[in-house]
Formats: C-alpha cells, sequence, structure tokens
C-alpha cells in the first residue's frame, strides 16, 4: 500500500475509533438518558459510574482504553512511521472529546488517553493504577486520582523507558484532558466551601 494512504487511513481511522461514543451509547441502551445532560455532564465512563450504574461504567471505560489501543495498533499494523503512529493516537483522544457523530461534543479524553499510552509504554497501566488506588484511598475523589495518575507518564516515559520522544508525546497528550477538566474544577469550586472540602470527600458518592 502507498505510503501517504496508509498514513492516511490510520489518521482517520483513529479519529473515528475515538469517536465511538461509548458512554452516550450505554446510557441511551440502559436508561434512555443522554449521559451529556445528567450528572456532570461528561460523556465518560466516571459518569456513566454515577447515573447509569457500575457495570455500565466499567464497560465504558473498558471500550474507550480500547479505542485508544486499537487506533495505534492499526497505525503501526499498516506500517507507518512512529510519528504517525503518535499522531494517530492524539487523533484517537480528540476523537473522543469532539465526535463527529454527537456534533462535536464528547468526554474529556482520560480512558481513550491510557489506551494510547498503554500501547507504547504497558508499564505506565500497573503504575498508574497504584496511583490512583492510593490517591483513592485518601481523597475518595476518583477524577481527581486519575488526573494526577495521568501525570506520573511523562514520568514513567522518562525513568522507565528513557525515550525522550515518549515523554514530550505523554506531557502533551495529557494536557488535552487537563484542560478540558478546568470548566469542571471552577464548577465544583463554585459549589463547596473550600478547596480541602472539594479535595477530600466523605465518600465516593460525595459529588458536587
Amino acid at each position: 500500500m502507498n505510503e501517504a494512504l496508509s498514513i492516511a487511513i490510520a489518521i482517520a481511522s483513529a479519529y473515528l475509533l475515538g469517536s465511538i461514543p461509548s458512554a452516550y451509547i450505554v446510557g441511551r441502551l440502559k436508561k434512555g438518558v443522554d449521559i451529556r445532560q445528567i450528572g456532570s455532564q461528561n460523556m465518560g465512563a466516571m459518569n456513566t459510574f454515577y447515573k447509569v450504574g457500575i457495570t455500565s461504567g466499567l464497560l465504558v471505560l473498558a471500550v474507550d482504553i480500547g479505542k485508544g489501543t486499537a487506533a495505534v495498533a492499526l497505525a503501526r499494523w499498516l506500517g507507518v512511521p512512529p510519528i504517525i503512529e503518535m499522531l494517530a493516537g492524539t487523533n484517537a483522544v480528540i476523537g473522543h472529546g469532539f465526535p463527529v457523530w454527537l456534533n462535536f461534543r464528547g468526554g474529556k479524553g482520560g480512558a481513550t488517553l491510557i489506551g494510547v499510552l498503554f500501547f507504547f509504554m504497558p508499564w505506565a497501566i500497573p503504575i498508574g493504577l497504584t496511583v490512583f488506588g492510593l490517591l483513592l484511598l485518601l481523597t475518595r475523589f476518583p477524577t481527581l486520582s486519575y488526573s494526577i495518575a495521568l501525570i506520573c507518564f511523562p514520568f514513567i516515559a522518562w525513568l522507565i523507558y528513557h525515550h525522550g520522544d515518549y515523554v514530550v508525546f505523554s506531557l502533551l497528550l495529557c494536557l488535552i484532558p487537563l484542560i478540558k477538566y478546568i470548566p469542571r474544577i471552577k464548577e465544583m469550586r463554585a459549589k463547596t466551601t473550600s478547596w480541602r472540602r472539594l479535595v477530600l470527600r466523605k465518600n465516593l458518592k460525595d459529588r458536587f
């Protein structure tokens, strides 16, 4: 296959894979709701956990991670250069955040990002899960816990894989969901009395 065609297929397919609105589909099928209109209004696994159910949330999490991994795996199968594999992974995360099927209104892309980085750096997953678990025990705040866990990825690329390209790539990729989360942080802060109250929750169901 012509290299230019392979690159075009890899990039376009990654976006379309990322655009699969798993949380929206599950919300519609299970409860007849638009997940973007309830709870935190985020089209992601965490909002699905809270508003649709644990099993549904796990399903969405698995699919969203799988989208990221599949996008990069397809790019590698097509034999494109490594930089295009990274671009495909980025496009999958962008697709999740701006899905063509839902007028470009999607989620933040954290789970899809994890799927992308898992393909390049498998050790990122057990380390990230450990950080997430410890922070969750301390704060009982899932979203904050996974956000800080994401920040660990550039350090994993540096300290374990010793790969400068992975450091830059993971850092830039993590900025996508973190920047998209800023409005949500402001919204939650406006609903509580202090940052301590916001960060240290009473239990997992404590939500603003």
